[in-house]
């Protein structure tokens, strides 16, 4: 499947609507990004072999290591990498949930849980 940037851009709004209240409600302050690939130095820093399927990621300060002291010098991100969300979807539907899905596990970063909580909460 491949879409064009606006379309790719509806759906990532449509998914973001379909989150519960609770989760939409924190996006206020976090920046969503879409880029076509996950850069390699990304990967690289994140021990994932080039050909790893990485569909977006959390940069920011999670919200249990914020200090009062030191507030973070740039806003939270959540960028959603286009290419590979679209190589593992087939239909328009299933990109919209898988987005969904991706959008819910790195706000879950933004609260504080590891890769291995969100795993046991059904995330992986």
């Amino acid at each position: 499947m491949r879409l064009s940037n606006k379309e790719f851009d509806r759906i990532v709004k449509r998914s973001i609507h379909r989150l519960p209240a609770e989760i939409r409600q924190h996006l206020d302050n976090i920046v969503i990004s879409v880029l076509k690939q996950p850069p390699r130095g990304l990967l690289e820093e994140m021990g994932l072999p080039p050909d790893e399927p990485l569909l977006g990621v959390f940069q920011g300060i999670p919200l249990a290591e914020r200090s009062v002291t030191q507030p973070p010098l740039y806003p939270d991100t959540i960028l959603l990498f286009q290419r590979p969300l679209e190589e593992i979807c087939e239909t328009a539907e299933d990109l919209e949930e898988q987005i969904e899905i991706t959008v819910a596990h790195e706000v879950a970063h933004f609260f504080g849980f590891s890769e291995e909580q969100l795993g046991d909460l059904g995330y992986d």
